[in-house]
C-alpha cells in the first residue's frame, strides 16, 4: 500500500532503523535480511532526499530529518498497532496475551505477587513482562515497548490517561540496636542522621523530590539503586533509611530492625497505572487496570490483616 508515493510497509523498516541505527539489528529486529533491510534505506533516502543514517566511524548516526522523523513515525505505528490489536471483546479465560509493564522493585514486592494470582485464576495463559523503571517512562510508552507503567501519580505524563491505584506511606527504618532507636525520633534528630537513601539509576527517588519540597537537605551516608536494599543497608550502623511503609514491614519479618513513625511531614506517594492514550478502547489493557486496581485492594486488606 501506497500513501503520497510511499510504501507503507517501508515505514516499518524506517522505525527499526532509527531505533537501532542499525542496518543488521534493524534487520534482525523485523526478520529481514541484511540486504532487503539495506534495500529499504536506500528507498527511504530516495523518497526523504536525506541519508538518514550516516556512518561516524564504527557506528551510525541519524541526521536531524530522521531526528525529526523519529516520534512522529513511531506514533503512527503505535496507533496502527492499537487499532488493529483493539476487540469489540477480551475474553481473558481464553487469552495468552502477554502484558507488558514498567514497575519499580516496590512494585514488584508489593503489588505484584496479587496481581500474578488474581490473573492466573482468571487467565490462567496471560503472560505479563516485568521490566524495570526508567528515567523516562513516557518515551518507553510512546515508543510501544511497554503496555501498562506502574509509577507515582508525580511521575505520570499529562499527555496519557492514568488512575490511581494505591497510596503508600514514607517510615524510618532503624537497626534495632542504633542510638537512634531509643527516645523519640524528632525532626531535629532526623535530619542531623546520616541516612541512607535511594537513587534509582538516572532519574530522582520520590522521597527526594518530597524533601526538596520541605527544604530538608539529608546527610547521604550511602545511596543505593533499589527501594528494597535501605533496610539492610542501616543494620549494624545508627544510620536511617526512609521507607515505604510496606516494604519495611516485609523487611521487619526478616532484619533486625525498628520501624519510627517519619517526623516531618512527608505527603503519601500516590501509585498509578498510566497507558497509551490510543489504547484506551483496547478491552485486554481495561481488563487488566480492572485487575491490578483488585490486587490493590487485596494488598491492602493482607497488609491490614498482617498489622
Amino acid at each position: 500500500m501506497r500513501f503520497n508515493k510511499l510504501d507503507l510497509n517501508l515505514l516499518v523498516a524506517l522505525d527499526a532503523l532509527l531505533t537501532e541505527e542499525s542496518i543488521s539489528r534493524a534487520a534482525e529486529k523485523i526478520h529481514l535480511s541484511q540486504s532487503a533491510m539495506s534495500n529499504a534505506l536506500a528507498r527511504l533516502r530516495e523518497y526523504f532526499d536525506d541519508e538518514l543514517l550516516v556512518q561516524v566511524g564504527r557506528k551510525m548516526e541519524p541526521t536531524s530529518r530522521a531526528e525529526a522523523l523519529k516520534d512522529a513515525v513511531r506514533d503512527i505505528l503505535v496507533r496502527v498497532d492499537a487499532t488493529v490489536a483493539a476487540q469489540p471483546e477480551y475474553v481473558p479465560s481464553q487469552s495468552n496475551r502477554l502484558f507488558r509493564m514498567l514497575v519499580s522493585d516496590y512494585t514488584m514486592m508489593t503489588l505484584m505477587p496479587h496481581v500474578l494470582e488474581l490473573a492466573y485464576r482468571q487467565a490462567p495463559d496471560v503472560r505479563f513482562d516485568l521490566r524495570p523503571q526508567v528515567s523516562n517512562p513516557q518515551r518507553v510508552l510512546e515508543r510501544g515497548d511497554a503496555d501498562l507503567l506502574i509509577i507515582p501519580k508525580d511521575f505520570c505524563s499529562t499527555e496519557h490517561p492514568s488512575e490511581m491505584l494505591l497510596e503508600e506511606s514514607f517510615c524510618c527504618v532503624l537497626w534495632e540496636q542504633s542510638k537512634l532507636a531509643h527516645g523519640d525520633m524528632t525532626a531535629e534528630r532526623y535530619i542531623a542522621a546520616g541516612h541512607v537513601v535511594v537513587h534509582p539509576g538516572d532519574g530522582i527517588a520520590l522521597e527526594d523530590s518530597f524533601m526538596q519540597r520541605l527544604g530538608i537537605i539529608r546527610r547521604v551516608e550511602a545511596s543505593t539503586f533499589s527501594f528494597l536494599s535501605p533496610a539492610q543497608l542501616v543494620v549494624g550502623t545508627h544510620r536511617i533509611a526512609t521507607m515505604h511503609v510496606r516494604l519495611a514491614r516485609q523487611a521487619a519479618r526478616a532484619l533486625p530492625i525498628t520501624i519510627r513513625d517519619i517526623p516531618v511531614a512527608m505527603p503519601k506517594m500516590e501509585q498509578c497505572v498510566q497507558w497509551h492514550k490510543h489504547r484506551t478502547s483496547d478491552q485486554g489493557i481495561a481488563w487488566m487496570r480492572t485487575l491490578l486496581k483488585e490486587a490493590a485492594l487485596t494488598m491492602d486488606r493482607a497488609s491490614d490483616a498482617a498489622k
